[in-house]
């Protein structure tokens, strides 16, 4: 319930990043970037078919599926197969299928993942299509645009942008005797909450109920956004130097730690799937989540409300991922204008709303998001100011993944089992940041 699986925390990309590389070296010279004889299978009429991966498997399936062959009975020189499989799978066959004449002519991935294919030449840049105003991309959010860079290009057009909100259990503050519509919206309100939301019974050696269950690996980043919101951050925009040490950073995880280990705000060491265990069955009070989450925690009776997160000394930004196609550079230029047409098909309005109403994500624009009235959360989750607040963790850096899953993560750790104080832990562990950042 967590999330889908591309969702989840980033796995460490050095193996994957590897072997795209020795992929590409060995098949250098066999498919030039946009070059080359045809790819694509069209036929007699001069028909396209494209082959479109994605890792859709769940029920955001159908509602890909529906927009898929709405985009085909459009028009009659392009026809999208849709290809599905799931995503470690997708992420699997990629390494190779990118460059082989049978892989796919669009993929969806997530953004995190652009960065090792397009290093190594496996997918294309495709800054001319946000070029001229032909797709109408001033429309789209300016963060879902950026987290397909890599390098100063971009390699992806958008195909949903998910934020994270703030789910809080009505019955859990009306039980505690705070307002069940007046959640936390400061860091300092949320911790004067903290000794009501989390109860230990008498005699009993651990809370019973926690005020949030904040997942500290295997998650969607609930961490990283405190950093932001302190001014702080895990590594510096222009991803060349590391920013864990700094007085910002240091100055939010010791906030987040002490909370948690000494105020017990949230168990240590929950993955995602715990967290979301805990607010599921109603001994957390709030947790930090997409909006995938939304139809478990309905069916698990939970009333909760959503909100966007509370804000921190400094901001309040909300970690966002982004899903989005992305053209192997095997693409000759007549595919590519195919998939540009069903690229710029999937942003019109009337498909976000589709997939918007089959998937429960919200559409690329909060406009549309506002026309969905059988389910709330599109427009919650879309909303202007929370999508124009949104932010992506360490787009365009390779090592991106590594340094969250074999640094940050690790040492929040350490802090928040007192192997060591949170300015100790994270002075080294920026020192390890930096190492990973300097190397070539």
């Amino acid at each position: 319930m967590h999330s889908r699986p591309r969702r989840v925390a980033r796995p460490a990309l050095a193996a994957v990043t590897a072997t795209v590389a020795a992929v590409a070296l060995a098949l250098t010279g066999c498919a030039g970037q946009g070059s080359g004889g045809s790819n694509a299978n069209t036929d007699q009429n001069g028909k396209i078919t494209l082959s479109f991966w994605n890792g859709n498997t769940g029920p955001d399936g159908p509602a890909m599926q529906k927009v898929i062959d709405a985009f085909n009975a459009s028009q009659s020189k392009v026809v999208v197969k849709n290809v599905t499989m799931p995503w470690d799978t997708l992420y699997q066959k990629l390494l190779t299928g990118a460059t082989s004449k049978g892989g796919p002519d669009i993929v969806a991935l997530d953004f995190s993942r652009v960065p090792a294919y397009a290093s190594q030449g496996l997918f294309q840049p495709i800054d001319d299509y946000y070029a001229g105003g032909a797709h109408d991309t001033a429309k789209l959010p300016k963060t879902a645009i950026e987290a397909s860079k890599y390098d100063g290009k971009n390699y992806g057009v958008p195909v949903d942008i998910a934020t994270t909100m703030m789910y809080y259990n009505k019955a859990l503050f009306t039980k505690a005797g705070l307002d069940p519509n007046k959640p936390p919206t400061t860091w300092d309100e949320f911790a004067a909450m903290v000794p009501k939301l989390t109860t230990t019974p008498a005699g009993a050696s651990k809370p019973d109920q926690y005020a949030i269950a904040l997942a500290d690996h295997e998650t969607v980043d609930m961490y990283p956004p405190f950093l932001w919101n302190a001014g702080g951050d895990i590594v510096s925009s222009d991803n060349k130097k590391s920013e864990l040490d700094s007085p910002e950073s240091l100055k939010a995880l010791n906030f987040w730690v002490d909370l948690v280990k000494n105020k017990q705000a949230s168990p240590i060491g929950l993955s995602g799937a715990d967290a979301d265990k805990l607010f599921a069955t109603g001994k957390a009070a709030i947790e930090i989540n997409g909006p995938w989450a939304t139809t478990g925690y309905k069916q698990a009776g939970i009333d909760f409300g959503v909100v966007r997160p509370f804000a921190g000394p400094s901001g309040n930004a909300i970690l966002a991922d982004v899903e989005t196609m992305a053209l192997p550079a095997k693409d000759d230029k007549a595919t590519k204008e195919a998939a540009y047409q069903f690229m710029h098909y999937w942003t019109l309005e009337n498909s976000q709303k589709t997939w918007s109403e089959g998937s429960g994500f919200s559409p690329l624009e909060p406009e549309v998001g506002a026309q969905i009235t059988d389910n709330p959360y599109p427009a919650i989750f879309g909303a202007k100011d929370v999508v124009d607040d949104s932010r992506i963790l360490l787009p365009g850096l390779q090592s991106g993944s590594s340094i969250v899953q074999d640094i940050f993560y690790p040492s929040l750790q350490k802090a928040l089992n007192g192997q060591g104080s949170v300015d100790d832990v994270f002075k080294a562990a920026s020192q390890q940041v930096q190492a990973k950042l300097d190397q070539k």
